[in-house]
């Protein structure tokens, strides 16, 4: 199928605008459902406050409780469970009772895995 072609654009588009259909196609061949792309999108909003990555950087480490969190961050111990709440909602982290304490660890091996490849695009 030829390219549309029309008008030009000026700044950092196309010195002329040309749809290409099949490259449009193939792009909505491996588009993503809608409903992934909002659980997608609030994954990286949760990632892009510095408190909630730190914790997420610590608990890569190994389990911490709430308490230690705190004095990690330097931060009130409600401020950590309230960010502990929307980590968990998210599937970053999760928590188990011993006794009166409650650890926190990373939900699985991709939530540090995104940190990661992150800090290695940065790092490039």
């Amino acid at each position: 199928m030829t390219p549309k072609v029309s008008s030009i654009v000026e700044g950092d588009g196309c010195a002329v605008r040309m749809i290409h259909p099949e490259k449009i196609q193939r792009a909505r061949d491996r588009s993503i459902d809608i409903r992934e792309i909002h659980r997608l999108t609030a994954v990286y909003k949760a990632l892009s406050d510095p408190t909630r990555l730190r914790i997420i950087t610590a608990l890569k480490g190994e389990e911490m409780c709430v308490c230690d969190l705190a004095a990690f961050l330097g931060i009130s111990e409600s401020a950590v469970s309230h960010q502990m709440r929307r980590l968990k909602d998210l599937a970053l982290v999760r928590s188990r009772r011993d006794g009166q304490v409650l650890y926190y660890v990373l939900d699985d091996d991709h939530v540090g895995d995104l940190i990661d490849l992150g800090l290695e695009h940065i790092r490039e």
